[in-house]
């Protein structure tokens, strides 16, 4: 695991935060003078920890009033399978996020669509239908509490 000091874990909880924030106000929340705050953001973008910025969207602003969950299970794993289902829902817009589970599915989708009508669609009609899937399982969200998450960094200063 790579090594971390106190300046770099505050910098990143306050990136995490609010990523516009300039460097020199980062630089003084952080107890930093400018030009050594500059010098370990950059270092830490070219080390991949800090991936990127982006905008936080409201789904229901943009009229996506849908967001679910939906587990999926595959028949096989050793015809391909797998790799075509990845390929597939990489380039499904409706899925935000997807991810290889262990337990009684394969994978796990974060699917946002304006309506449940389009729901269905997507369901019945793109995801039911890849070569390979087994069934589906999908959950409503009904209020999202807490989200999108920020990566935990209390473990650094141990």
């Amino acid at each position: 695991m790579p090594q971390f000091d106190d300046f770099e874990i505050k910098m990143l909880d306050v990136l995490q935060r609010d990523g516009r924030k300039p460097v020199s106000e980062l630089a003084q929340e952080i107890g930093l003078s400018t030009t050594p705050c500059a010098r370990r953001f950059e270092a830490l973008q070219e080390a991949g920890i800090i991936k990127g910025f982006a905008a936080v969207l409201s789904r229901r602003a943009v009229g996506l009033m849908v967001e679910v969950f939906i587990e999926v299970r595959l028949s096989s794993h050793s015809d391909g399978s797998p790799e075509t289902f990845i390929a597939a829902v990489q380039r499904m817009d409706e899925v935000s996020s997807c991810w290889t589970m262990t337990g009684e599915h394969d994978f796990l989708l974060h699917v946002m669509v304006p309506s449940v009508d389009e729901l269905n669609a997507f369901v019945m009609h793109r995801l039911m239908r890849l070569a390979g899937v087994r069934d589906v399982h999908t959950q409503l969200v009904l209020q999202n509490i807490k989200g999108p998450g920020h990566v935990p960094l209390a473990h650094l200063r141990r």
